[in-house]
């Protein structure tokens, strides 16, 4: 800013015209300000102000009423300051002079000179004004005589008022800015700051490595359910609090959302370390919290993962600690996982997965192989179930266990399900076009999606007469703890199979005890006894009661039962000894493409030599 510094001694027009050409410079340079240059420009205003009214010295301030202070903006001259923090940087008002003291209920300029208490100093100090409350004052002093016309003292009122509109911004833009980058319920910063902050750790040349931590409550919903959302919001603040008041104040804790917050620690950390910061802050986060009276707490799942500046993106560190936190909750949660190159492997195919699963659906790039089931006694085959695979472009075949999970997690379970109901059908009404499988069962797994859709019944109905299908050849299986969690909506879907004649079978049975007592109320055709118990069927005593109060409870229902994951000789005499006869597993056979299965169907039955054997270890 460039002004004339020619002062006139009286109010006559051409010193109005200089003091007029001042405002609007001012105005002018304060225009484009923002926060982080507005102590620097500042500071050039206020030399422009010295030169041109031919004073000492220049000071700008602004008034916390909180702490009932001035606290020092900028200057022109800047002093030397004899210690730091220098004294007269925050004034406070109850100690302050005249001046000072005036500036915090002042609205009006104050014009003193020399004489009396005044001393040998003049000075023109003008109110920085929001409203009608003083927020600052800007003063002009002068060491002897300084006489300030009215012109002058208008002038000045003139170029506060232009300070006090800039302060009045500045803080709008922080507020802004502030909510903006900071969680509404805890004041933590948000995700948005987290990606800055990060962006800025990680660039090359920053010291590191970079540590992230990733906390996600285990079971939140279960403290929602019990005393309430509003509990939960307080459980979440006061978290929150804990989390800032006891790790270094240096470092960046934001709340993603929900239940999920992320620290990376200030100060460079290995993976070592961070595992130990890790399990301080899950014993921090596990101490009791009182709401309402009641004394109560959460475990925390975390996942760790270290990023090295210049070499690791912040999507890469975050969406591997992502997957950490995924694997400590998997692992039954109130754990903490570091993410490992093994990690790395499984999830970048479960990140493969994901992208290009609901193409492989459109596209027809998924196949069902068949599993026979047999009768132990005879080898003669009873049904075969459908198995679907992936043939992936880069990966090769995938079984299902690749994909299922995340199929469901991603909304494509339903359209897959859809998709092997159809061609099983398809498939099934082919071989029986041959000739083959007329008196065969084909089972079908059906999806915890599937079952709770309002309109799976009439899909499988629509499928069965596009085929030409009676609904007894149709077995669908459902897993036990989707029986479990859904009681009322399985009862319906159930009850609607029946009557169209559809037989339904629990899969997986024995992992979930609770729905023992619902068999009765569940239009179930048969149970099929989870591999876990089978694979140590002469091995292990406790497996051994398990299946065999199993294989009593399905006769007490009249239930057909299937064993799985029949891969021992052991495991297939205990099974036939306990009066389960029907069976499949790899001891028998995998499962098969359709041109290989077809060829076991039109023979009938498999060869069991194994039974005749007397000694089986």
């Amino acid at each position: 800013m460039t002004v004339s510094t020619d002062v006139g001694d009286d109010d006559g027009p051409t010193q109005r015209e200089r003091l007029d050409l001042l405002v609007t410079d001012v105005a002018t340079t304060l225009m484009g300000v923002v926060a982080s240059d507005m102590v620097s420009t500042t500071e050039g205003v206020l030399d422009d102000l010295r030169h041109f009214f031919g004073v000492d010295h220049v000071s700008l301030r602004h008034t916390d009423h909180h702490l009932r202070a001035s606290v020092l903006i900028a200057e022109s001259p800047p002093r030397s300051a004899t210690s730091h923090p220098d004294p007269s940087d925050i004034i406070y008002f109850e100690s302050a002079g005249p001046v000072v003291e005036w500036a915090e209920q002042g609205v009006e300029p104050r014009v003193e000179r020399p004489g009396g208490e005044a001393g040998g100093v003049s000075f023109l100090a003008a109110p920085l004004v929001s409203g009608d409350r003083p927020t600052g004052f800007l003063n002009l002093s002068k060491s002897g005589d300084r006489a300030f016309s009215n012109a002058e003292v208008d002038a000045m009122r003139a170029i506060a008022a232009l300070f006090a509109q800039l302060k009045a911004r500045i803080e709008a833009e922080e507020r802004l800015l502030y909510t903006a980058q900071h969680d509404d319920l805890t004041g933590l910063s948000n995700r948005r700051a987290l990606l800055e902050y990060m962006e800025q750790r990680l660039q090359a040349g920053q010291p590191g490595p970079v540590a992230t931590l990733f906390i996600d409550l285990d079971r939140l919903k279960a403290l929602n359910d019990f005393l309430g959302h509003t509990a939960g919001d307080q459980f979440i603040h006061a978290l929150a609090k804990r989390l800032r008041d006891q790790t270094d104040p240096h470092d960046m804790i934001a709340r993603l959302g929900g239940d999920e917050f992320v620290i990376v620690p200030a100060k460079p950390m290995t993976a070592a370390e961070a595992e130990k910061e890790a399990e301080r802050v899950r014993q921090l986060v596990g101490e009791r919290v009182v709401l309402g009276g009641e004394k109560v707490s959460r475990s925390v799942s975390i996942g760790v993962a270290v990023g090295t500046p210049g070499q690791t993106s912040v999507t890469d560190v975050l969406r591997q600690a992502d997957h950490a936190v995924l694997a400590a909750k998997t692992a039954g949660g109130n754990g903490i996982a570091v993410f490992t190159d093994e990690l790395r492997t499984m999830y970048a195919l479960r990140d493969d997965v994901e992208l290009h699963l609901r193409h492989a659906v459109e596209n027809n790039a998924l196949l069902l192989h068949y599993q026979p089931e047999v009768d132990l006694r005879t080898g003669k085959i009873l049904a075969v179930e459908a198995l679907v695979r992936w043939q992936h472009p880069t990966r090769g075949l995938l079984l299902p266990g690749t994909f299922i999970e995340v199929a469901e997690a991603t909304n494509v379970a339903g359209e897959l399900g859809r998709w092997v109901i159809r061609e099983a059908c398809q498939q099934f009404a082919q071989w029986r076009a041959q000739g083959m499988a007329l008196d065969l069962v084909m089972r079908i797994n059906v999806s915890p999606v599937q079952l709770v859709s309002l309109d799976f019944v009439s899909t499988v109905a629509k499928v069965l007469m596009e085929f030409g299908l009676a609904g007894s050849s149709i077995c669908l299986e459902i897993t036990e703890h989707v029986v479990v969690q859904d009681l009322s909506r399985t009862r319906i879907t159930l009850e609607g199979l029946r009557r169209i004649g559809v037989q339904v079978a629990i899969d997986d049975f024995g992992t979930g005890y609770s729905s023992l007592s619902h068999l009765k109320a569940l239009t179930v055709g048969a149970l099929k006894v989870d591999q876990g118990f089978v694979h140590r069927l002469g091995h292990d005593t406790d497996d051994l009661a398990i299946v065999k109060s199993i294989v009593g409870l399905a006769k007490s229902f009249d239930l057909d039962l299937v064993a799985e994951g029949v891969e021992t000789e052991i495991a297939a005499r205990t099974l036939v000894d306990l009066g389960c006869y029907r069976a499949q597993g790899f001891l028998l056979s995998r499962p098969l493409p359709p041109v290989e299965i077809a060829k076991l169907l039109k023979v009938g039955s498999l060869p069991l030599n194994f039974l005749d054997r007397r000694n089986v270890s």
